[in-house]
C-alpha cells in the first residue's frame, strides 16, 4: 500500500486540530472539512473547511477579534487584501493557510452567499453543497465534521 503522504496528512490533521479547538473555544460547534484532504489525492495541498456562525458576530468583526486572541499568529481573517502569494500557487493565500495549510471560512445559513463553485447547471453552491461534491468531475463526495471532544 502506497505512504500516501501519512506525514504530511498528519501534519494537516494537527494544524486543523488547533483552529477548530480555537472555534470550540469561542462556541462554534460546527465544523466541517473537505477539499483533496478528504479524497484519495496522494499528497492533498491542504484543507478546506467551513464553519457555520452566526451573521451579527461576523459582521461585527467580534468573531474576528475573539479568534485572534487565542491564535498566536492572528490569522482568523477573510479579508481579500490580507490574501499573499505563495510560490508555484496561482491563487492568493490566507494568513490562516500559510501558516496552517488550512482554510476554514464562516457560514450563515440561509445568507444564499455563494462559494464561487458551481454546480453542472451553473448554479453558485453555498458551502454546505458546495464541499460535498468532487471540483474535478462534481461528483458527491463526503466531508468530515469536527467532533468536540477529548484533549489535545
Amino acid at each position: 500500500m502506497p505512504d500516501l503522504g501519512r506525514g504530511w496528512r498528519a501534519r494537516l490533521v494537527d494544524n486543523l486540530e488547533v483552529l477548530t479547538r480555537q472555534l470550540w473555544r469561542v462556541g462554534i460547534t460546527e465544523v466541517f472539512a473537505d477539499g483533496s484532504f478528504a479524497e484519495d489525492k496522494d499528497h492533498p495541498n491542504d484543507i478546506d473547511g467551513y464553519f457555520v456562525c452566526d451573521l451579527n458576530r461576523l459582521k461585527s468583526g467580534q468573531l474576528t477579534r475573539e479568534l485572534n486572541l487565542l491564535d498566536p499568529d492572528k490569522v482568523w481573517t477573510w479579508d481579500p487584501a490580507s490574501r499573499r502569494p505563495y510560490r508555484g500557487y496561482p491563487k492568493l493565500q490566507l494568513p490562516m493557510w500559510h501558516r496552517y495549510r488550512v482554510e476554514l471560512y464562516p457560514h450563515v445559513p440561509g445568507l444564499g452567499i455563494g462559494t464561487g463553485i458551481r454546480d453542472k447547471h451553473g448554479n453558485e453552491l453555498e458551502f454546505p453543497s458546495a464541499f460535498r461534491q468532487s471540483r474535478r468531475d462534481g461528483s458527491p463526495r463526503g466531508i468530515v465534521k469536527m467532533r468536540n471532544g477529548g484533549q489535545p
